[in-house]
């Protein structure tokens, strides 16, 4: 029976071939090609040696690589629902859709969630709602009293996607959209590409590679440069600071560009050679200890002419973020913001073990990053952007609920570009021209459309989330507490956020 199949090809093959003989016309030889190449196949694959199951079961068995292969998009497509979709569900992609490209994104016949099972999660309205045309808070200021060049930002930003990982297409229509709805483009780890600039503001991320803030000494190790760094740090679109510690998709590891991502232009950016795979370092060459850290922080804070210096991590040992806060506390110098990333993960590749086992989630890492600077009263000082698959003003809401003073976004902001959750940001085949360097995907993403859809989705979360905060009673989303966010933790318990966390 395993080779009924093949016993049919090569059946088959004989009998076009009598055929042909005796009818030899275009439609003959066309049949006899194809069960010809197909019984070559059957053939190869019974006498191969390096599948079993090719071997066993010849060409049926290819039948398995091709469902493997699209098994994700079968998955999306007929099996999961509006709910159960990983890692960003149908509904809240969905939403994010309506949204950018301003459609209906109201829903009718009530709610497909599960309002009594255990996790759910709700704000509560007030019997005396606000006008939210009226509602403030949607702007915060970052900078400290070490910092010259305060920036008046959205609450709603880009998170860290670099050029590299992202397409040159992408990155345009990004920060374009930044610069028409006013809020901030995190560059990512990779440095400032030309297709950064294009008005938008700027968050200059400095990783532990040092792309665009560094240079290779002579055996090739990046390190980090006071020329190279100041060159990007004081432009005029530059309007803070981020060092980067870690991330969330892989805290501790370092960075990952694949070799078929990493083109002529972008080694050049980054300082490296092309068509190889560039891995960032874990930590930062430049500092090894909290008072070589400050001391970097106020180098950086010094060399970009006193603008906002943050620091980016996933919260991982608790003992050493608090004596960092400590550190700051004692020494009174400290950075202006800090950026907790999820250890859930973004849109960097990463390995599965860090992605799913290494790094505090960014729920309790917000929290835990609160407490200490209301402890260590550093709080007043040191603003705080989350980062974790915020998507809509619920997301939004929660986390300022929780201790953030903004949000940042980044495969919100790749749906918006039109992503489909393909998932093959490393792989360079992403079919929409997001996440790839293949030219000819590239050009099918139209950067004078999706800017538009950018700011957009921006905007309209923005207002979802003072209509929101508006019908809780409150007139400034800067007053949402964490004893305004209810989960259910039992069957018949209802709990505030409040109680859970602090």
């Amino acid at each position: 029976m395993r080779n009924t199949i093949l016993s049919i090809l090569i059946i088959t093959t004989i009998l076009c071939g009598v055929l042909v003989y005796f009818i030899p016309q275009t439609g003959t030889y066309i049949l006899l090609s194809i069960a010809g190449i197909l019984t070559l196949i059957g053939l190869r694959d019974s006498f191969q040696t390096k599948h079993s199951l090719l071997r066993a079961f010849p060409l049926v068995a290819r039948l398995r690589w091709f469902f493997e292969e699209e098994r994700d998009k079968i998955q999306q497509y007929f099996i999961e629902d509006n709910l159960n979709g990983t890692p960003i569900n149908r509904e809240k992609r969905s939403v994010v859709y309506q949204r950018a490209k301003l459609e209906k994104d109201t829903i009718p016949f009530g709610t497909q969630h599960n309002v009594y099972k255990k996790g759910y999660e709700f704000v509560k309205h007030s019997l005396f709602p606000k006008n939210h045309h009226y509602v403030k808070g949607e702007r915060v200021i970052f900078g400290s009293d070490k910092c010259r060049q305060k920036y008046d930002s959205s609450i709603i930003n880009i998170s860290a996607m670099s050029f590299g990982s992202l397409s040159e297409n992408a990155v345009k229509a990004l920060n374009q959209g930044a610069k028409m709805g006013n809020f901030a483009h995190n560059t990512g780890e990779g440095g400032i590409s030309p297709h950064h600039l294009h008005g938008g503001d700027l968050i200059f991320q400095v990783g532990t590679g040092y792309f665009g803030a560094g240079i290779s000494d002579a055996n090739g190790k990046r390190i980090f440069d006071d020329e190279a760094f100041q060159q990007n740090a004081t432009r005029p679109e530059v309007k803070m600071i981020e060092i980067k510690f870690s991330q969330g998709a892989k805290p501790g590891h370092g960075g990952i560009l694949p070799a078929k991502k990493n083109t002529p232009e972008i080694a050049k950016i980054r300082g490296v050679a092309p068509h190889v795979q560039v891995d960032s370092p874990p930590g930062h060459d430049a500092f090894s200890d909290y008072t070589e850290m400050i001391a970097f922080i106020e180098r950086v804070r010094n060399l970009s002419e006193g603008k906002p210096v943050g620091i980016k991590f996933c919260v991982g040992n608790n003992e050493e973020i608090e004596t960092m806060i400590k550190a700051f506390a004692d020494a009174n110098n400290y950075p202006d913001f800090i950026s907790v990333d999820g250890g859930e993960g973004g849109t960097g590749a990463a390995p599965l073990e860090f992605t799913n086992y290494i790094g505090t989630p960014l729920l309790e890492g917000l929290v835990f990053v609160n407490k200490l600077l209301v402890k260590y009263r550093l709080k007043n000082q040191i603003k705080i952007i989350a980062s974790g698959k915020a998507v809509d003003a619920f997301d939004v809401v929660k986390l300022m609920a929780l201790g953030a003073d903004a949000v940042g976004m980044a495969r919100s902001f790749m749906l918006s570009l039109g992503c489909i959750q393909a998932r093959e940001c490393n792989l360079d085949t992403c079919p929409v021209g997001v996440a790839t360097q293949d030219e000819d995907l590239v050009k099918a993403l139209v950067v004078e459309k999706k800017n538009i859809r950018v700011k957009n989705y921006h905007d309209k979360t923005i207002q979802s989330v003072k209509e929101m905060v508006a019908a809780m009673g409150l007139d400034s989303i800067a007053n949402v507490k964490a004893n305004q966010v209810f989960r259910r933790r039992k069957d018949e318990e209802v709990v505030s956020l409040e109680k859970v966390y602090f």
